[in-house]
């Protein structure tokens, strides 16, 4: 059975203490460039879906030009009759 000391303590807190700022060191060299390239991404897909929305609309506006040439009245909805309240003293 092995004993703890302080020697393996020590150790494994550097090797911990190093570990951080290595990954912190890497973080600050590579997050910038992932993150660039996941807002292109973005603006690339905003763009698509941009294009199709606007191809969508032009197909639609042809249509609601169709019916709007329909001379069709419109119907009114008759929700109820106006009662005027008066106070009672």
């Amino acid at each position: 059975m092995q004993t703890a000391s302080l020697s393996g303590l020590l150790e494994t807190l550097l090797y911990i203490i190093a570990f951080y700022y290595l990954l912190k060191f890497v973080a600050r060299l590579l997050l910038p460039i992932m993150v660039q390239k996941v807002v292109q991404k973005a603006g690339q897909s905003f763009q698509q879906q941009y294009q199709q929305q606007s191809r969508t609309n032009q197909n639609q506006d042809e249509i609601i030009r169709d019916h709007a040439k329909q001379d069709k009245p419109r119907e009114t909805k008759i929700v109820g009759e106006y009662v005027d309240f008066e106070e009672i003293e």
